[in-house]
């Protein structure tokens, strides 16, 4: 056991004490462990692709837990409440109501209002009341103990919005497997830290939890006021002299930071304390993602005995799948704050979810598309791009992988993110309980991914770095700042709409909050990919068009 589960652990006894000396709580049988209330109910006739996407839209993982809540999990109840009280602060008029909350957490891109478009039949509607990508649940700490958690699941990274067919976002609508380009954990767990760090101490914070949450019971109001305030009390604080909650940046929005916040986990050092941790990366589109034969941008982790090597539709056999769910499951580490002993637990919903991603095709691009110019485009693709990423049939207005060669190389893009993930992070790896389940490799440079679902990946390059495919093709274009978060989509240069400064249009009201990313920043460079920069203007379009229909 963690010194930091055993520290935990104590406060909780602590804590404990306190709640059954104050109160009437004496029930024995402490839940250390919570199902999810956000799991979309499976009609008991439908298959594993439709419990995949039930897992992949609100399962717990193994998120939902007492020793989650040292790492990355909330207490939901009482963070609520002080982003809400935090909003109130700035603006007196604010009302304490759930559409306030809802409002808060659309500006760091949670999608708050939206439906999902592709589930598959069979799946209920999401339940639990909470924004896509959330899951939530109950634990008790200790016996007689109520304590709402909540955590981050799939569908937070890997659902994205719909767009219209002139690129205008619609929030409404959302499709599993898309990425949130626009989620900012940045600035939602800086949010929750100040705001926590404001509100704490106030006598309207455990009110406020109560009027937005009336289906609040006597034993979790009680739970509130003796175990959990107490609780967050003592980690502020711990972080009494700390800027941030976390030693490393989450990443601007639609980027992650997951080798920082797994070298935290498995207390591997830092790269300057964690200042320097900076590795982070776009969030990709799911499509095609099973023809992998190893994962992450780096491609460090890997099936083991398995050589890397090119694959087609028949290598994507049920072993192939069962391997890759092991490997996603250790995702939950850093994503979710689950111990590395505990994540394999989550492999029959991990093994839904591979199923489910091999039944997904992502969504066809919205905006016209040029079908003569594509086939044009197919040809210089096929020249100048499927060597590294794949060679794709052109089938009407869609184009499907055929052949993928898992590349992995250097293309002289920032090193950065390869270079975090080091020889000391890898042999942490493999003293966990994933030893033989993942095969870690260090040093080779960048994975060229499938490129299924591009149109909906802006801004490109491993980092994020780069709005659209127009620019990525012309560096010269390439902008060293630009917003990103909430944006439109340009249909003709297909990323983001963007005015020559890198600023969103006049008058574009964006439905998240976006924040500058910086070219110039370590991790966040722009340069490289030379790839099909010495097309033409006229085959660069034609390139674009084929690249639409992916």
């Amino acid at each position: 056991m963690t010194p930091r589960r055993i520290t935990l652990l104590r406060r909780f006894a602590v804590a404990g004490a306190a709640l059954v000396l104050g109160g009437t709580l004496l029930w024995a049988g402490a839940r250390p462990v919570g199902d999810a209330v956000t799991r979309p109910a499976v009609a008991p006739s439908a298959g594993m692709v439709a419990q995949g996407a039930a897992a992949f839209e609100g399962a717990a993982f193994g998120g939902i837990s007492v020793a989650a809540l040292e790492r990355s999990a909330l207490p939901w109840r009482l963070v609520a409440a002080a982003l809400v009280l935090d909003e109130q602060a700035r603006d007196p008029a604010t009302r304490i109501e759930p559409a306030t909350l809802s409002r808060i957490l659309a500006r760091f891109g949670f999608l708050t209002a939206a439906q999902v478009v592709n589930r598959p039949p069979g799946v209920g509607i999401r339940p639990g009341g909470m924004p896509l990508g959330f899951t939530a649940g109950d634990v008790a700490p200790i016996g007689g103990s109520i304590v709402r958690v909540a955590n981050l699941g799939c569908a937070a990274c890997h659902a994205g919005i719909a767009y219209r067919a002139d690129g205008t976002p619609d929030p409404s609508r959302a499709v599993l497997g898309m990425p949130n380009t626009s989620l900012d954990l940045e600035a939602y767990t800086m949010a929750v830290f100040v705001a926590l760090r404001r509100h704490v101490d106030g006598d309207r914070l455990l009110p406020t939890a109560a009027a937005l949450f009336p289906d609040m019971g006597a034993r979790e109001r009680l739970s509130l006021r003796l175990l959990v305030r107490p609780l967050v009390r003592q980690r502020l604080a711990d972080l009494r002299d700390a800027e941030r909650p976390l030693p490393f940046p989450n990443g601007t929005p639609g980027t992650t930071n997951g080798v920082a916040a797994l070298k935290a986990a498995l207390n591997v050092p830092l790269i300057g304390g964690g200042r320097g941790d900076v590795g982070t990366v776009s969030i990709p589109d799911l499509g095609a993602r099973l023809w992998r034969t190893r994962l992450l941008a780096d491609g460090a982790y890997g099936i083991p005995g398995e050589a890397t090597r090119a694959t087609t539709r028949d290598d994507l056999t049920p072993a192939h799948r069962a391997a890759l769910a092991r490997i996603t499951t250790f995702f939950t580490v850093p994503s979710m704050g689950v111990h590395p002993d505990a994540a394999i637990d989550a492999l029959a919903d991990a093994d839904a979810v591979l199923a489910f991603l091999a039944a997904y095709r992502p969504a066809p691009f919205p905006g016209a598309v040029d079908l003569p110019r594509a086939r044009t485009g197919a040809a210089l693709y096929a020249r100048h791009c499927a060597a590294c990423h794949g060679d794709y049939r052109l089938e009407g207005r869609r184009a499907r992988l055929v052949r993928f060669p898992n590349w992995i190389g250097d293309v002289g893009t920032d090193p950065l993110r390869a270079t975090a993930f080091d020889t000391a992070l890898a042999m942490a790896v493999g003293r966990s309980a994933y030893a033989g389940r993942i095969d870690v490799a260090t040093g080779s440079g960048y994975a060229a991914p499938p490129l299924a679902g591009l149109w909906a990946s802006a801004p490109y390059l491993h980092n994020g770095s780069v709005p659209t495919l127009d620019t990525l093709l012309t560096p010269a274009r390439r902008p060293i700042r630009f917003q990103v978060g909430g944006h439109a989509l340009d249909i003709e240069r297909v990323g983001l709409r963007l005015t020559p400064d890198g600023a969103y249009p006049a008058g574009y009201r964006p439905f998240a909050h976006p924040a500058w990313l910086d070219a110039r920043q370590p991790g966040r460079g722009n340069g490289g990919h030379s790839f099909g920069t010495d097309l033409s203007d006229t085959d660069k379009q034609a390139l674009i068009a084929f690249l639409k229909l992916l």
